[in-house]
């Protein structure tokens, strides 16, 4: 029972990676897995794994991917995406967790889940506005089609090998980590240079 539920939360946060990334392609994967019994899901969401479901899932993750392939249309889409990927996110995690009582599950859900994806996204975001400032767009096709892909990684470690899943998730946060840390400290010293080049004008 406790492996059972570990995988389920590895399942669920893997999941809520991928949706930092593409919003609707984990919520798709989700809903084509309960449809055909792969991932068992709590009462509350069994609608997911529905037939209608799972058409509107699919034309929403058409969309989205197509949408981020268009020049400025990728950067206002990652204005509302990261909102919605934080609920998707959460919404993966509550959804996968069955066997917690409902307060564990949604505050696994949201903290574990929509963090998750909504950290992801904000960074997915940034990366999109400085290819866009670097290139006026022109690379912003390379970046849509590696997170695309990333995407459909982790989907498939999750469902298929959650421990990965959860380890890439893990090197993913770091690596985040790392460039928000990398971005704080150039903005820190950025300040620096102009508090000191406005001292030499007022000496």
């Amino acid at each position: 029972m406790a492996t059972q539920i570990i995988m389920s939360i590895f399942l669920g946060v893997g999941l809520a990676a991928a949706a930092g990334f593409r919003v609707f392609l984990p919520l798709l994967a989700l809903s084509i897995a309960s449809h055909f019994n792969v991932i068992p899901l709590g009462e509350t969401f069994e609608w997911v794994g529905s037939i209608p479901a799972m058409i509107a899932l699919g034309l929403a993750s058409l969309l989205e991917i197509g949408a981020y392939y268009i020049p400025w249309v990728d950067n206002l889409l990652d204005t509302a995406a990261v909102p919605l990927a934080t609920l998707a996110g959460t919404g993966v995690v509550a959804a996968s967790v069955t066997d917690l009582s409902p307060m564990l599950t949604w505050g696994l859900a949201i903290i574990a889940g929509g963090g998750t994806a909504g950290v992801i996204k904000s960074a997915t975001a940034g990366t999109r506005l400085v290819s866009t400032a670097a290139t006026a767009g022109v690379g912003n096709h390379a970046v849509s089609t590696i997170e695309t892909g990333t995407s459909v990684l982790l989907i498939f470690l999750a469902i298929v090998i959650p421990v990965l899943a959860i380890i890439a998730v893990i090197g993913i946060l770091y690596l985040v980590y790392r460039i928000f840390k990398k971005l704080a400290n150039r903005n820190k010293k950025s300040e620096e240079v102009k508090v000191g080049e406005q001292a030499d004008y007022s000496a």
